[in-house]
């Protein structure tokens, strides 16, 4: 069974936990991580023969082209993250295209080939943005990772499938590999434990996440999905001042990260998402009309 390895490509100061304590228009004051991280991120997934998705911010792929370049290079997916990491429930429909084609375009002409995939800053696909599939679809995007079936003060689908399925909107079909998680039952209550990596990778022990895929791939017969982004392999980045919570978010194990990863990589076959969706096929049907 193969499982898909996403990397969300964005910088330590862009997170959605620091937007309350650093101003966007003061991001080019910061030091870029983002490359050297990622280099040591290809060279890793190199010693496991991996291949992996990469869903790139636009800000980033404007000021650091030949680093797309080597991950396209190097045989991985390049796929969209968008421009500006905004949650995209507040910005809403016509800032959202804009800020989706904006950075398809760079892109595109950073590495020559189509942009199919989308994966949206903080998985803020929710029932209140449910519309962002249509603009997807209208700007030629085929495949999306942005549903994550959890429960959560940022994001979440928590009904929606747990397994790729196709998304059937008026404007057109796009498939939908949402988040991993796994099915809990606690007093009677039905929960989904999130296992697809980021900040619960950090979290949790990684030999949870690793039975949780295990589980999926053998119980289950289906693929899961692992993600993480370059500053999470990074503990010597700069600290931001900013609230607790933001900080136990952000800064949580970040020196354990990377074994992890090596941990997950070993003996669980990876590639990117659109090598699995090929290997999946569209799997079940799901209509979002809200």
């Amino acid at each position: 069974m193969l499982n898909a390895l996403t990397i969300d490509v964005e910088d330590y100061f862009q997170v959605h936990a620091f937007e309350a304590y650093v101003e966007r228009g003061n991001w080019d004051r910061f030091p870029l991580r983002v490359g050297d991280n990622v280099a040591r991120l290809l060279d890793l997934v190199d010693e496991f023969s991996v291949h992996a998705t990469f869903f790139i911010l636009g800000w980033v792929a404007e000021r650091l082209p030949a680093t797309v370049r080597e991950i396209h290079k190097r045989g991985h997916e390049i796929a969209c993250h968008g421009y500006g990491h905004q949650l995209i429930y507040r910005i809403g429909p016509k800032r959202f295209r804009e800020d989706i084609r904006r950075a398809k375009k760079i892109l595109e002409d950073t590495v020559g080939v189509e942009i199919r995939g989308y994966r949206a800053p903080t998985y803020s696909i929710t029932k209140d943005s449910l519309w962002a599939f249509d603009e997807l679809i209208e700007e030629g995007f085929s495949f999306d990772s942005s549903v994550f079936p959890v429960y959560h003060d940022t994001y979440g689908l928590p009904d929606a499938p747990r397994f790729p399925f196709t998304i059937r909107r008026e404007t057109g079909n796009l498939l939908e590999f949402p988040l991993s998680t796994l099915p809990l039952k606690v007093a009677g209550v039905h929960y989904h434990l999130p296992i697809a990596g980021g900040g619960y990778l950090r979290l949790l022990p990684v030999s949870l996440i690793r039975w949780g895929i295990e589980q999926i791939n053998s119980h289950e017969g289906k693929p899961a999905v692992l993600y993480l982004h370059p500053w999470e392999i990074d503990p010597g980045q700069p600290r931001i001042k900013a609230g607790w919570k933001s900080r136990f978010r952000h800064y949580n194990n970040l020196a354990g990260t990377e074994a992890k990863l090596r941990y997950l990589l070993q003996g669980v076959p990876y590639g990117t998402m659109s090598d699995v969706l090929l290997t999946e096929g569209e799997g079940g049907a799901c209509k979002t009309t809200p």
